[in-house]
């Protein structure tokens, strides 16, 4: 899936800490690290909601879509 997240440069935009941010999102740092490297398979909307507040971002600015054919070939959506 070519989802990618972008948290990473919007941290240092910020001149944030990761342990800072994930203080104010109310996430772990081991949770927020697993976001920043793509290895978590869904983000709550309300903590995608938290992590743009506190980045005064839109959530297209966390997260970016690279266009791969086969995600429609895939068949069903058994996340939603």
């Amino acid at each position: 899936m070519p989802v990618r997240v972008t948290l990473d440069g919007l941290i240092v935009a910020k001149g944030l800490k990761a342990r800072d941010l994930a203080l104010q999102v109310g996430l772990s740092e081991t949770q927020l690290l697993l976001f920043r490297s793509g290895k978590v398979k869904g983000i709550r909307f309300r903590t995608l909601a938290r992590l743009c507040a506190a980045l005064d971002r839109k959530r297209g600015e966390l997260l970016d879509y690279l266009y791969d054919a086969s995600d429609l070939a895939d068949g069903g959506d058994e996340d939603l």
